[in-house]
């Protein structure tokens, strides 16, 4: 079989990365958190210090940055220049400076090749919020994950209390339905699921009840185009 793509979007919180690491387990696939790749793109610019609302500071910030992930059992370990920074790109100013530096055109230009680039034998499994539309819009499968605001800051909440941050429940709703609304109206790749996606609705499933759905939607594009 050809290597394929498998583009898996939604927004923060949805249980798209989880699911991704899972598919990409099952099948020995490549992965690509897109997300982390905006995370560590704002990441850089933070850490040099540079004003996030100007987008030719932030481009001319992460022009020189050097980033790869490493995939453990649930979850991919990203290292920028060198540096494992996965509590870092976790922390909620990060996340929000993540979603400002998203909506700039050259910044998504920049970032656009690095993440193509991801795409080797045997097959990419890539979760974001514009994989199966921007980025690999020929993918052969797409599906689109959502949930609730309030189900995802709850999951939020539990994977930063895991990490050992600590973390408002309130607070975290409040953050991710201002950039919930910031990624669906922003001019350059919106978070809109593709026409040829497959949407779930995970708000009252669990993560192995939506990883056997999407496996058996996988099987069944497969055996269909034998």
């Amino acid at each position: 079989m050809e290597p394929y793509i498998i583009a898996i979007d939604g927004p923060s919180g949805s249980g798209k990365g989880s699911l991704a690491v899972k598919v990409a387990t099952q099948l020995g696939f490549h992965i690509l958190d897109s997300g982390a790749i905006y995370r560590l793109a704002a990441l850089k610019a933070l850490n040099e210090k540079v004003d996030i609302q100007s987008e030719q500071d932030v481009l001319a910030a992460i022009e020189q940055m050097k980033i790869h992930f490493e995939t453990g059992d649930e979850l991919t370990t990203p290292f920028l220049d060198g540096v494992d920074v996965s509590l870092q790109i976790r922390d909620e100013e990060t996340a929000s400076a993540a979603s400002v530096v998203a909506a700039y055109p050259s910044i998504r230009q920049q970032l656009l090749n690095i993440q193509q680039n991801f795409f080797q034998p045997p097959g990419l499994v890539a979760d974001g919020r514009d994989m199966g539309t921007t980025v690999f819009p020929d993918a052969k499968i797409k599906i689109f994950l959502n949930a609730s605001s309030e189900i995802r800051a709850k999951r939020r909440h539990k994977q930063l209390i895991g990490m050992g941050l600590s973390a408002s429940i309130a607070d975290l709703q409040n953050d991710i339905e201002i950039r919930d609304e910031r990624d669906r109206t922003r001019s350059v790749s919106p978070l809109v699921p593709a026409s040829d996606a497959i949407v779930v609705d995970c708000s009252m499933m669990e993560l192995n009840q939506v990883f056997e759905l999407v496996m058996s939607h996988i099987v069944d594009v497969n055996n269909n185009q034998v």
